[in-house]
């Protein structure tokens, strides 16, 4: 039977709730220094805010060695009664030291395996997904690898794997990896950012594959692509693919939070919910939010 793996055990795809597909509680990358999401009182109230808003689940696609606190995550989980999926995986490799790539050189597979069945070092939370990166425009032998990783911790395990784009690029090149030379059912596969590069052309390609599409995280920099974000969901959704569709805040910052006057969580219900159900519709947003992300994140577990 599907069952999504949350961090107090499995669920059913249907008992998520109103579902942030992609964010992160806790994070920290040397690309950002002095932003890390590391205070355990700010994700409870970020977590209480998102819950305030109606919302149910959150996934978190913090991979292996970037402040994931595993452990804390249970207890949040109790206390604010949402729904929250850890993470293994590997991001790109300018986030890592060469010692920590080191230790993962020929066991990268069994460690993505180990924490998707046994738990997260010591903290006994088992992952729900595994998380790996492509790069801009092409995939180095960084992202190659550790796109065969967790192809190798799929085909063992049955979990999904999303992928972050970088700016929203690469996707087919993902794509030929994951689906094509390592056999990955493209509906397990998360593709994340989409809205960073809106490619209507790339994103019903992907679509038609069977994979899903994350919009997630209000832009940074490029602000065109928020308002053209709903025009990219109404174009898929017409062309049928309304089912391949996810939301995510993807708060990346202590700065980017609620609580600290960000968008945070609570943004993708408070403001991006009734843009998009302008553009496509309420039912249809209501399907993206509750629906959907059962189907992307359920799996039948092997292990």
């Amino acid at each position: 039977m599907s069952a999504v793996r949350t961090v107090l055990g499995d669920v059913r795809p249907g008992d998520l709730g109103v579902c942030d597909a992609h964010d992160h509680l806790f994070f920290g990358s040397p690309r950002l220094p002095g932003q890390e999401l590391r205070s355990g009182a700010a994700a409870r109230a970020e977590l209480t805010a998102f819950r305030e808003q109606g919302g149910g689940a959150v996934v978190q696609w913090t991979p292996y060695g970037l402040g994931r606190r595993a452990a804390d995550l249970p207890a949040l989980s109790r206390e604010t009664g949402v729904h929250l999926v850890a993470a293994t995986g590997l991001h790109q490799a300018a986030l890592y030291d060469e010692d920590t790539l080191a230790r993962l050189r020929g066991r990268l597979a069994e460690v993505f395996v180990a924490e998707l069945t046994d738990g997260i070092g010591t903290s006994g939370v088992r992952a729900g997904l595994v998380k790996v990166a492509g790069g801009f425009h092409a995939l180095d032998a960084h992202a190659r690898w550790t796109l065969a990783a967790a192809a190798e911790a799929h085909h063992a395990t049955g979990a999904p794997i999303a992928v972050h784009l970088e700016l929203g690029t690469g996707v087919l090149d993902v794509l030929d990896v994951l689906c094509g030379r390592f056999e990955v059912p493209p509906h397990r596969v998360v593709l994340g950012h989409l809205n960073r590069s809106p490619d209507l052309v790339t994103h019903r390609q992907a679509a038609e594959s069977g994979c899903h599409l994350a919009f997630d995280g209000p832009s940074r920099a490029h602000h065109a692509t928020d308002w053209r974000m709903p025009e990219a969901v109404r174009a898929l959704a017409d062309a049928g693919f309304g089912d391949r569709l996810l939301l995510g805040a993807d708060t990346t910052t202590a700065a980017a939070r609620s609580v600290n006057g960000g968008p945070g969580m609570p943004y993708l219900l408070r403001r991006v919910r009734p843009r998009l159900v302008e553009a496509v519709g309420e039912e249809l947003v209501r399907r993206i939010l509750t629906e959907n992300p059962g189907r992307a994140f359920g799996t039948e577990w092997r292990r």
